[in-house]
């Protein structure tokens, strides 16, 4: 049964709680929630790998920094591309390499032409891997406090600071759910 707090479409952020060093201080956008699982994205972990030879076509879409993120532990050989589409996809049609996910995001086909797909989106990014939970895990870690489910900005998934991300989530929650962004990089030391 899936928790009562609806997923799909939203950031997961990582609180201190959370031991799993995948995931410390992590945002994560949750691209599936059902009651098989879920599956995400690791918004703020760019990695010094940038796309090979046979995805170098793609690069000059990335969205800065154009690098490939670590989208999570789960299958690190998968690559997954995200796109702002320019106009909402009818999730009906014939998807022309752009699948529709929430709102105005899709993901792309890799495998496409590029230049097939420029002209609908303004941005992109490429995850390696992705953050997968089976049937029940999500709920109880966002149960146990692990997690804070929170409603994403149009900035969030294509920011130019990544590593900033996790303190510009936090900082924008109202009360004092915005304190965490203060706490210290280290625990022990407060």
């Amino acid at each position: 049964m899936i928790s009562s707090v609806p997923t799909k479409g939203r950031l997961l952020v990582a609180t201190p709680p959370l031991e799993d060093p995948n995931f410390d201080r992590t945002v994560v956008y949750v691209l599936e929630h059902q009651d098989e699982g879920a599956l995400g994205l690791v918004l703020n972990r760019p990695s010094p790998e940038e796309l090979g030879d046979a995805l170098s076509p793609w690069a000059a879409l990335q969205t800065v920094p154009s690098q490939v993120f670590v989208g999570g532990p789960v299958e690190p050989d998968a690559l997954i591309a995200i796109a702002r589409v320019r106009e909402p996809l009818d999730p009906g049609a014939d998807p022309a390499h752009l699948a529709p996910l929430t709102g105005d995001l899709a993901s792309a086909d890799l495998a496409a032409d590029p230049d097939a797909i420029l002209p609908a989106i303004s941005a992109l990014r490429v995850f390696r891997g992705y953050a997968g939970w089976g049937p029940g895990q999500l709920e109880s870690e966002i149960d146990a406090g692990a997690w804070l489910v929170v409603d994403p900005e149009p900035g969030d998934l294509f920011t130019d600071r990544p590593e900033d991300l996790w303190r510009t989530v936090l900082r924008r929650q109202p009360g004092r759910l915005s304190w965490l962004a203060l706490a210290p990089d280290d625990l022990s030391m407060n």
